[in-house]
């Protein structure tokens, strides 16, 4: 059997996604994350799952307008690591920055609407997780894990939404990562309606 293109992709992503991780763990051991550590890992999680999950939706739309099929072949990948560092975020805000006050953290989630959001997107993240597995592509059939998956443009959009509220005043980094997301959608849009007109035409064709 021949051997796949590009081997060392995905442990290359692996090794990158996993690197600012490694980063984070190694400032908390010397203690070089500044005066406020818990909001610096708190921030950067954060980031780092908007990013990754954006990233996840860049990979059709490059197949799409430049032909590329290699981001095809890291995009679960990509989605696993922004899950994992959407849950390590969540983590780290219930463990470390509120002491598992399960109280304080309900209120929070029902009351301050970028914590609501951002709480939802993780929930939604879980299914796509769980699925991600060829064994749960075949169990739940194809079609059926394609809408499933689908959710994952209700999570990026939340995540901004997230940081946009998060941030209140200087909106200028989520406005990017918002147009960048309106972007995607819009590529993924027009190639829809594209392959719906391809069929519309094949199916007059052949009547």
């Amino acid at each position: 059997m021949a051997s796949p293109p590009y081997p060392w992709l995905k442990p290359a992503v692996l090794v990158g996604g996993l690197s600012p991780l490694a980063l984070l763990a190694l400032g908390l051991l010397q203690d070089t994350l500044g005066a406020n550590p818990i909001e610096r890992v708190l921030n950067q999680t954060g980031m780092l799952a908007l990013i990754l999950l954006v990233a996840t939706l860049t990979c059709t739309p490059l197949k799409v307008v430049a032909g590329w099929t290699w981001p095809m072949r890291v995009r679960r990948l990509l989605g696993l690591l922004g899950f994992t560092y959407a849950v390590l975020h969540f983590l780290t805000y219930v463990v470390v920055d509120q002491g598992m006050d399960f109280a304080i953290i309900l209120e929070d989630i029902a009351q301050r609407p970028f914590i609501t959001v951002g709480f939802l997107a993780l929930v939604l993240l879980v299914p796509l997780a769980v699925t991600s597995t060829n064994r749960m592509v075949r169990r739940l059939g194809f079609p059926v894990w394609q809408r499933l998956h689908r959710l994952i443009y209700v999570v990026a959009t939340l995540g901004v939404m997230h940081f946009m509220w998060r941030v209140k005043k200087d909106l200028t980094e989520p406005l990017v990562y918002a147009a960048v997301l309106a972007l995607l959608f819009a590529i993924r849009i027009v190639e829809a309606i594209r392959k719906r007109r391809a069929r519309a035409r094949l199916a007059v064709s052949a009547a």
